[in-house]
């Protein structure tokens, strides 16, 4: 009927839940837009990877490095930063056949050098949480890496260390991650393995948080 059709043309949504009063709401329309390969309105998300599509987002605090002249230069950062990564995970394939994460194996490698260790203690040394670090703990416990064993002097908590089988098992991932990086170096000139041992005190350096 006439008369409920000029009542529905009189309903108008409140400016407030409009989609072009919030700013950022077209945006993400555009976003999804072009993430569907469909148009957009013109509206493109600004950024530091926007002066340069070739470099990466994460390099930008590179740059933040040796603004005041100190430090390595800015390619210089993502090239070691690239060269260390990389490194790391061919070191990891190495022993590909072992299941431990990156936390595990640390854990492990902390309770062998400091056990027995309590669990709070562990954590500490790791820089975790306790519950992560709980986390972290259960399957090596469940495979036979780690051992429990009551603390004598406090017989509400527990002590861990390595089991012959975690003892065994640091020691074949560093014989097989060691056999990598001596293949590598044994492909450089007697020139460069200098120049790469008089590094090495400067990559300890890298390791420790500035105090």
């Amino acid at each position: 009927p006439p008369a409920r059709r000029r009542g529905r043309h009189r309903l108008r949504r409140p400016a407030r839940f409009r989609g072009d009063c919030f700013p950022g709401s077209r945006r993400r329309v555009d976003g999804r837009r072009a993430a569907s390969g469909g148009g957009t309105t013109g509206h493109r998300p600004s950024g530091p990877a926007d002066a340069d599509p070739t470099r990466h987002p994460s390099d930008e605090g590179a740059r933040t490095v040796s603004a005041d002249g100190d430090g390595l230069s800015a390619e210089s950062v993502v090239r070691l930063r690239l060269a260390i990564g990389r490194l790391n995970r061919q070191l990891v394939r190495a022993s590909g056949d072992q299941d431990l994460t990156a936390a595990q194996l640390s854990a492990l490698a902390r309770v062998e050098q400091h056990g027995p260790l309590r669990l709070g203690e562990l954590a500490a040394r790791e820089g975790v949480a306790v519950p992560s670090m709980v986390r972290t703990v259960a399957p090596l416990v469940a495979d036979g890496l780690v051992a429990k064993s009551p603390d004598p002097q406090d017989g509400r908590s527990q002590l861990l260390a390595p089991t012959p089988l975690g003892l065994e098992t640091l020691s074949r991932i560093r014989r097989e991650r060691t056999a990598l990086l001596a293949r590598r170096s044994s492909r450089l000139t007697p020139e460069q393995c200098r120049a790469l041992e008089a590094a090495l005190p400067l990559l300890e350096l890298l390791l420790e948080e500035p105090g």
